[in-house]
């Protein structure tokens, strides 16, 4: 039976929800906008599975995006539970982490990355064989329509879209309701040039590893020609990749998680 602990004795409070057993351990990292909750469907049989909220996420602590400070969140999470040398699977900002933790801990058995290569909102030459003046301007539409999507992430939350969010999401001030993470720290994260593009690190893995890329556009974007650009480039950058790093296709979208957790549990495992 799994059982929530806080993690105290760090820079900031961490929330962790492991599974329990004897089984080699793996750890989940969700998403930028998730929580631990959204492992619920992933049932890795035989295995311990701890998942974490990531700072200024779900019920964790605030602080500053800086990867190489999460990685040290991870690294508390891993000795407090005693861990010893974790897989790692992430979905999406989870993904990139997973990659960056195998880079720290070359003695990491492997790593899953679900749709955790590189943001929608990257370079312009991720987009091959689009013409340039379209995408340029569908670039700055997605743009625009991130940065109203987190501007409203520094709005009170109506009530009728509470139940659409995590309860462990929400959090209470002044008497209003506001989701997690705050605007600062999505403005943090879309900064970083590893959020940007995590497929040049692929290439310094010395584990085993397991790229899962969609086929799909991803929920609520623009999709078209712009999206149809973004895959072929992440095609592109990940041939050439080391033996030991195999890459699958998934018939889904980004949110493969909660939309097909079956065909997710199926390649993970494989992949552990």
């Amino acid at each position: 039976m799994s059982y929530d602990v806080t993690i105290t004795d760090h820079e900031i409070p961490l929330a962790v929800r492991d599974s329990g057993g004897e089984g080699e351990p793996v750890l989940l990292l969700h998403g930028l906008g998730g929580t631990l909750d959204d492992w619920e469907r992933l049932e890795l049989d035989g295995r311990r599975s701890v998942a974490m909220d990531l700072r200024g996420h779900g019920l964790s602590g605030e602080g500053p995006w800086e990867w190489e400070r999460v990685l040290d969140d991870i690294e508390a999470v891993v000795r407090h539970l005693d861990l010893g040398s974790p897989a790692v699977v992430g979905h999406s900002l989870g993904g990139m982490l997973a990659v960056q933790w195998a880079l720290r801990h070359p003695e990491c058995p492997a790593v899953v990355t679900l749709d955790g290569l590189r943001s929608a909102e990257s370079a312009p030459e991720n987009y091959p064989g689009m013409d340039p003046v379209s995408r340029d301007r569908e670039l700055a539409n997605l743009k625009a329509a991130f940065d109203a999507q987190a501007a409203a992430m520094g709005r009170p939350l109506p009530v009728e879209l509470q139940g659409m969010v995590a309860r462990r999401a929400l959090v209470e001030r002044d008497g209003q309701t506001y989701a997690r993470p705050a605007v600062r720290l999505l403005e943090e994260v879309r900064r970083t040039p590893e959020f940007r593009d995590t497929i040049p690190l692929l290439h310094g893995l010395a584990c085993r590893a397991l790229v899962v890329i969609p086929t799909r556009d991803p929920q609520g974007s623009p999709g078209g020609e712009l999206m149809k650009a973004f895959r072929r480039g992440v095609r592109r950058d990940l041939a050439g990749l080391p033996a030991h790093v195999r890459v699958a296709e998934l018939d889904a979208g980004h949110d493969m998680l909660m939309a097909q957790p079956g065909e997710v549990r199926e390649l993970v495992a494989g992949a552990l």
